[in-house]
Parts: C-alpha cells; sequence; structure tokens
C-alpha cells in the first residue's frame, strides 16, 4: 500500500503580481500558487534551496506532497508545472494543485523484481533486461502504492513479463491501453556461436591442411 508521504513546507506569499514574484526571488525564495479543491488560490513560495534539492532528487512531478503551510490545514498536493529560467534552467515558479483521497491521478509507480535466483534463465547466464523500472498508473490520491511487485521465479531466456502478466495494487490501472513489455530475460551477450559450431569450424580446418598435406606429396 502507500507509503508515508513526504512532506513539503512552504510560506504564505502576502504579495502577488510580478512585483512580488520578482522580490521572494531575490529573497532566495520561489514563488508558487496552491489552487483547486474547490478552494480559493493560495500564493505561497518555497526557500530555493529546498526545492531545487527536492527538483535534484526526481519524480517532484509525480510525487504526491503532504504540503504543510503556517496557519493552513495541511493538504495533499502534486506538481502540475516548474517554470524554469530559459537560460539557467533553474526553478522560478510551480504550480501545486490540490486533491481529495478520491480524486484520480496518474502517478509513476516503480516496479521492484523479486525471486532472480529462481529463475532458470537467470540461472543458466542470462540477464533481467527491465524495459520499464516504473509504470504509469491510474490512482485514487488516498490510495497510492509503494511499488509494483514482479515476481520472476520460473523466467527462461527469452521469456518476457508484460503488464497483463503482473498484478496489479488494487484500484489501479495502467494508462496505458495495449499489452505493454515491462522485462525480459535475454541470453548473455558475447556468445555468438556455440561450442559445437566452433568444434566444427576446427575440424574443416583440419581436413583442409590434411588435403593440402596430400597433394604436395603427390
Amino acid at each position: 500500500m502507500a507509503g508515508e508521504i513526504p512532506d513539503l513546507v512552504a510560506l504564505e506569499r502576502t504579495g502577488t503580481g510580478k512585483g512580488a514574484a520578482r522580490q521572494a526571488r531575490r529573497d532566495g525564495m520561489v514563488p508558487g500558487i496552491v489552487f483547486g479543491g474547490d478552494k480559493e488560490p493560495l500564493p505561497i513560495q518555497i526557500p530555493f534551496n529546498v526545492l531545487f534539492k527536492r527538483l535534484k532528487a526526481g519524480r517532484f512531478k509525480s510525487t504526491l506532497w503532504n504540503l504543510k503551510v503556517e496557519g493552513h490545514e495541511d493538504v495533499r498536493v502534486i506538481c502540475r508545472d516548474v517554470q524554469r529560467d530559459v537560460v539557467k534552467d533553474l526553478p522560478t515558479h510551480l504550480d501545486l494543485m490540490r486533491l481529495r483521497r478520491t480524486t484520480k491521478i496518474a502517478l509513476f509507480i516503480p516496479v521492484e523484481f523479486i525471486n532472480e535466483d529462481e529463475a532458470p534463465g537467470i540461472k543458466k547466464g542470462g540477464v533481467l533486461t527491465v524495459v520499464r523500472p516504473e509504470v504509469e498508473l491510474m490512482c485514487t490520491a488516498g490510495d497510492i502504492p509503494e511499488k509494483i511487485t514482479v515476481d520472476v521465479t520460473g523466467m527462461n531466456i527469452n521469456d518476457v513479463v508484460t503488464i497483463s502478466s503482473v498484478e496489479l495494487p488494487a484500484g489501479t490501472k495502467p494508462t496505458i491501453d495495449r499489452d505493454f513489455v515491462i522485462a525480459n530475460v535475454s541470453a548473455p551477450t558475447g556468445l555468438s556461436t556455440s561450442d559445437d559450431e566452433e568444434e566444427g569450424e576446427e575440424v574443416a580446418a583440419d581436413e583442409v591442411e590434411v588435403v593440402g598435406q596430400e597433394e604436395a606429396e603427390e
């Protein structure tokens, strides 16, 4: 089931408009707005260093956050946009959307593979090739799964795991309709010829040499 929802701490921004936003940036803050949820938009600001660290960690826009603003009730939000400086590529503004627990939302959920030591193909030297380390699922904001678990027990070389063969968390479904590949067990690389083929080539070479020797003796 869903893991703990991380906190995102912000401050309420007293002014609005371009002038107030520029002042916030001069103060080392990134201005933003919280909208949706049948409430009035709430201007906020987040310390630049805090937001930059979150963005560097990845998956910021696909993570459900527990927004904490002093003087307001905590609310679940998801980032809908992060505007960046066109030259420095640094965040200059962000838009957050409030979510109800029953709100349907598409999020990328990480995939965990288990029991690789029980896969015959891997025991033979095959390699588990992960095509999709995370899968986008439609789920409710109040019940976001922590991960998708894929059991690779019994998989042989050239076997494939598709989304239809995976048991998804209750209440979720893929955002893509087609039956796409998540992973496969591929053959070991660098083994283009078998031992029998190599042995056959050696025998053929010996035969050529023998014929050549007989012709030379004649």
